[in-house]
């Protein structure tokens, strides 16, 4: 099997991804923080220290603001849907926004009558635009760092030198590039990072975390125990209790833990982008093949989107998957406003992205039966 779904998830993983939770699993399956023996202080230990690794390499002042969830939906909606919103307040996000930004929004909208702008432009476009719109009721702007669908990457310095200049807050969704590219919270002003660990940071799934830099009174969105504090009727007003309640994910933070150790030693972004590259040419080179989204000389994230002339594009995948055993996501890709702006809402599109361990090899087959199927259909 080729796998070209690195955009969705990171496989394969280094190998001692799975050793560090077959451990957990095997030598200290205890509840962190709620017991007073050694294996629930083990396993507590991994935690921490997961949550120090992050807070290091993104930048955060306080590894206590490092949360937990069980993916970056997750991290997203509590840092969406928990913010101290009022009637009125207005929320700036943009077009290549996932579901997981868009809907909660959209929820709010109608739950706490807040007012969202949607902004429109490509590329630098993004900062000129935001500057347009922002004012002092937008309490929020919510930037996606990079387009899931074309691996188009937002202006985030530019934007963030103008959201500085006001009192509004930053929400940035770094899933696809948290791992690809180097984010400092503190020298970019960024309040709150969301991501999973399951795609770039090539951690296990059922893993993610949102990052809070400064103070930012955020509702929690789920209520329980703690594991402290237990004699309190309301939540504990303490950062991380306050917003992880039940029992973490041990096992899978472990995981990410070992992936985060090991991250440096296997970055390998430079090939990454002449994968890419090579993707790209390839592709242009076959007639009736669309590519959307910015060219190869552009910085960009490696994921490619395109489609062969009008064929729908979950039956291309369905082709690659059984005939030529190549893993591709096709459809929507959980951002309809993306599609409304390239005119595939009907047709979808197939994204292949490639990851560190990808080869020119998987490439060149990928193109050839691309080319394949492209003469297929057409001789029809």
């Amino acid at each position: 099997m080729i796998y070209l779904d690195q955009a969705a998830s990171s496989f394969p993983k280094p190998t001692n991804v799975a050793e560090a939770m077959v451990e957990a699993v095997n030598d200290y399956g205890a509840n962190p923080g709620r017991g007073n023996h050694a294996l629930a202080d083990r396993a507590a230990k991994v935690i921490q220290t997961t949550r120090k690794l992050l807070a290091e390499r993104f930048g955060a002042s306080n590894p206590k603001k490092v949360l937990f969830f069980s993916n970056a939906t997750g991290a997203l909606n509590q840092a969406i849907a928990g913010f101290p919103f009022s009637k009125g307040d207005h929320v700036i996000t943009t077009r290549f926004e996932h579901n997981s930004v868009r809907r909660p929004l959209e929820y709010l909208i109608e739950k706490k009558k807040i007012e969202v702008t949607y902004l429109q432009g490509n590329g630098e476009e993004l900062a000129e635009d935001l500057k347009a719109v922002i004012r002092p009721e937008t309490k929020l702007v919510v930037i996606s760092h990079a387009s899931n669908i074309t691996g188009e990457i937002a202006p985030l310095k530019s934007m963030m030198e103008i959201i500085n200049e006001t009192d509004s807050k930053v929400l940035v969704d770094a899933s696809q590039t948290a791992g690809h590219f180097p984010i400092h919270m503190k020298e970019l002003g960024i309040d709150m990072l969301a991501f999973p660990g399951h795609k770039r940071l090539l951690g296990p799934q059922g893993t993610g975390a949102l990052l809070v830099e400064g103070e930012i009174k955020l509702e929690p969105l789920v209520y329980g125990g703690t594991g402290s504090f237990s004699d309190l009727p309301t939540q504990p007003d303490r950062w991380p209790e306050k917003y992880e309640s039940g029992t973490l994910n041990t096992p899978g933070i472990a995981g990410w833990k070992a992936a985060l150790q090991e991250l440096d030693e296997i970055n390998r972004v430079s090939r990454e982008t002449y994968l890419t590259i090579r993707l790209m040419e390839g592709l242009a080179a076959i007639e009736d093949v669309i590519v959307y989204g910015p060219g190869p000389d552009v910085k960009r994230m490696p994921v490619v989107a395109f489609n062969i002339g009008d064929i729908f594009s979950q039956e291309i995948a369905m082709i690659l998957d059984s005939h030529y055993q190549i893993a591709v996501r096709a459809g929507l890709h959980c951002s309809p406003t993306s599609h409304d702006f390239y005119a595939t809402s009907d047709q979808g599109a197939v994204r292949a992205s490639i990851g560190p361990y990808n080869t020119e090899e998987e490439i060149d087959r990928f193109i050839q039966a691309i080319d394949e199927i492209r003469n297929g259909y057409m001789e029809m």
